[in-house]
């Protein structure tokens, strides 16, 4: 092991000494609360859990293990076992002092639930739904009834009210039958099987898992609170649970995403809209629990559909993600390692109990998850390896056991037990489950599969979140919101139409909701080819207020990744674009999509189909209008024409295109391949011998198309340019052009393209 590792550990015991010292120091000083003594706990925590934290993931397991393991050392089953002075100064079990740090750790609960949520994919579950609720019902069922029955015929010593024994044996249930999908999905996405068809089932099953398991815990923590089996608070915990999912995942899903938009768009205050969910996870874990269930649920709901917010989502996960990792994460599982006494196990019978509780727990977890992967359809290896990770407890399961014991359902010693079976269960899983996947083979159909979503991830269309749609009162103002709502009703990606005409601050509300009926009518117009969103979009329409300029660099700090324009005059005299578009481009360093109506789309600007022809050339900005070209015909129904040439600037892109054909049958056999993806017939023509503007001219002239699509680079200049072959297309073409533009302006070619 690397002597760098080893160095932060070896400082843990001066770190404890001194901080002993300064503990004892302080401790005489007062008999109530520190905030020194808050501060030290805290410094321990996260030091000590972050340094085990690294060296699990260093030997192959997950950080949440070091930072338990790091409580269990500071707690009493080391640290108060070696030195119990020093243990009690630093840690006391004062009323007042555990109370500061344990609301700390309380609000870090609904903070992990919160990101937990975030990490739940609803389209993977709904994918393959039917063979994960199957295997999901088979593996909570079979654990569920182990864990119950142990419950029953557990002493009454370790019991803290064996009179409510019924609870206990509930909550016992349900503990040994949740999985953790933080560590299912940690330990698939590190073995690259997130996208395969058994890791999918694993991780969507382990979603279906943990809710279930919330909402149960949601419950019994109601039945808890009345201490006996009132029916009728029953009955209220469940109707109320069930009417809060129903309104959170309808009229709630479309209110967060509101409310997010609203606060990146309209705040300027640092981290706005972590401040919005913060207090979104906030109201629904209060509203949870004032219906008769744990906080806990109100906030993973959260999670789930700030998750499914189709703005800001990585932005949003990385912020958050930095601060529970590093501060919440080691303080909570931290305090749970601190709470749990391991030398209680010296007790041959707790060590012979608690040994009963993994196995029951692991072979009733395994056995069930294996017969329901059985029994949904899949084969023997597959089972085996959806058996072997499901059976991680991890951190879902000591978050369970936490809120066991606060509420009165676990004694001490029972809560040290399940801590226990969590940990070695969690240990054990990553090893059984990577040799399990690793003998997995791949089909065909799956090999194409991962090979289009490989594709896509790398793609322009596939990475786009929001669009910007920037238009006046013109013709080409309508044809451009058309090719807009195409390109968002692809994914159902919600759009902001931007009015920038100098009568803006004028329109009526009928004419501002003009462009939207269009945007709307034009995504409507989209296929739901597998994706649940395609074809439904939100639309906002906004008037400009201010000088154009001012109004574009307003706009471009909400976190648009595409600004589509469209206005009545797009190319001036000599080669360059309208004042107009210059000082729009000026103020978006994002890509452009500027629209130019040409021919029957100044009469027909709203077109049953479009009839598309693309050039290509090998390199990366040729190959993204043509993905936007496949989109759109993919979207409106129409041709698609593919002509290769070649210009000097793309010479040198040129060799990664396939193998063992020429130049330029490879990189059309390349545009083939993409279309094909999208199921996009395609034709192809060759004019290499041709200036690449005149063949495009051509090919124009001699053929139906009525809409050029040309992926083009920003070139550094004194004004918009995007080099001569664009402006000669854009000024000549009797059909419309869409010149999709690189973010960044490239350098002139050493020649004239």
């Amino acid at each position: 092991m690397q002597w760098s590792l080893l160095r932060p550990v070896g400082l843990v015991p001066a770190a404890l000494v001194l901080t002993t010292i300064a503990a004892s120091a302080e401790g005489g000083k007062s008999a109530g609360p520190s905030e020194f003594l808050l501060v030290a706990q805290i410094v321990l925590l996260i030091a000590v859990g972050r340094g085990l934290g690294e060296l699990m993931q260093r030997i192959g397991q997950p950080s949440v293990m070091g930072e338990l393991l790091a409580g269990i050392i500071l707690g009493p089953s080391l640290f108060g076992w070696i030195w119990p002075e020093a243990q009690h100064a630093i840690f006391p079990k004062t009323p007042e002092q555990k109370a500061m740090i344990d609301g700390i750790a309380q609000f870090g609960i609904l903070l992990l639930l919160l990101l937990t949520g975030m990490e739940t994919d609803l389209k993977l579950v709904r994918k393959v739904g039917r063979a994960a609720i199957a295997i999901s019902i088979a593996g909570i069922l079979v654990p569920f009834a182990c864990g119950f029955a142990l419950g029953e015929f557990l002493p009454d010593a370790l019991l803290p009210d064996p009179q409510a024994r019924l609870v206990a044996s509930l909550f016992m249930g349900t503990a040994l039958s949740i999985s953790s999908v933080k560590i299912v999905a940690v330990v698939v996405r590190e073995m690259n099987f997130m996208r395969r068809n058994v890791g999918q089932i694993i991780v969507a099953t382990a979603v279906i898992d943990d809710t279930i398991g919330w909402i149960i815990i949601a419950v019994i923590f109601s039945l808890a609170s009345h201490g006996t089996l009132d029916f009728g608070s029953v009955a209220k915990a469940v109707l109320g649970t069930l009417a809060f999912l129903a309104v959170s995942f309808t009229i709630g899903r479309r209110l967060v995403f509101q409310l997010i938009r609203w606060a990146n768009d309209n705040l300027v205050s640092a981290a706005a809209v972590i401040t919005v969910i913060l207090l979104l996870m906030s109201v629904m874990a209060m509203i949870t629990h004032l219906i008769g269930v744990h906080t806990v649920l109100g906030a993973f709901v959260a999670g789930i559909l700030v998750g499914e917010s189709p703005i800001l989502t990585r932005q949003i996960d990385e912020r958050l993600r930095g601060l529970i990792s590093s501060f919440f994460m080691p303080v909570f599982f931290g305090l749970a390692g601190l709470s749990a006494d391991l030398s209680v196990l010296r007790d041959p019978n707790l060590l012979m109990l608690t040994g009963l509780l993994v196995v029951i727990a692991s072979v009733g977890k395994f056995g069930g998850a294996f017969v329901g992967g059985t029994v949904g359809g899949l084969n023997a290896r597959e089972s085996l390896a959806l058996a072997s990770g499901m059976n991680a407890r991890g951190s879902t399961e000591v978050i369970i056991a936490t809120i066991g014991l606060s509420i009165g359902v676990l004694s001490q010693n029972l809560f040290t037990m399940i801590v226990t079976m969590a940990i070695l269960t969690t240990m054990a899983m990553p090893p059984m489950l990577r040799a399990a996947l690793a003998k997995l083979p791949m089909n065909q159909e799956e090999r194409e599969r991962l090979e289009r979503e490989e594709f896509e991830r790398r793609g322009f269309i596939a990475n786009l979140e929001r669009p910007l749609l920037a238009v006046d009162d013109s013709v080409n103002a309508t044809f451009a919101a058309h090719v807009a709502g195409l390109i968002a009703g692809m994914r159902g990606l919600p759009i902001t139409v931007l009015h920038i005409g100098e009568r803006a601050k004028e329109k009526d509300k009928g004419e501002d909701e003009s462009h939207e009926a269009v945007v709307k009518k034009a995504a409507e117009t989209v296929s739901a080819s597998g994706d649940g969103n395609a074809g439904s979009v939100d639309v906002v329409t906004r008037a400009r207020r201010a000088e154009l300029a001012e109004t574009i660099a307003d706009e471009a700090r909400k976190g648009f990744d595409l600004l589509v324009v469209g206005i009545d005059k797009v190319a001036a005299a000599k080669d360059r674009f309208n004042r107009k578009i210059e000082d729009i481009a000026a103020e978006f360093e994002g890509p452009l999509a500027i629209v130019a109506a040409k021919g029957k789309h100044l009469k027909q600007p709203i077109p049953d189909a479009l009839n598309i022809l693309v050039p290509v050339s090998g390199s990366g900005i040729s190959k993204r209008g043509a993905e936007v070209a496949v989109a759109l015909a993919q979207a409106g129904s129409g041709s698609l024409r593919v002509i290769y040439v070649a210009t000097t600037r793309d010479k040198g892109a040129q060799r990664g295109t396939s193998r063992g054909l020429s130049q330029e049958t490879g990189i059309l056999k390349d545009t083939s391949d993409l279309a094909a993806r999208y199921d996009v017939d395609i034709t192809t023509t060759l004019r290499v011998n041709r200036a690449p503007e005149a063949a495009i001219l051509r090919e124009i002239d001699t053929t139906d198309v009525d809409l050029v699509v040309m992926g083009v680079d920003r070139i550094e200049a004194n004004h918009l340019s995007f080099g001569g072959v664009a402006a000669a297309v854009l000024r000549q073409s009797k059909a419309s052009v869409l010149l999709v533009s690189s973010g960044e302006a490239q350098r002139p070619p050493a020649e004239k393209a």
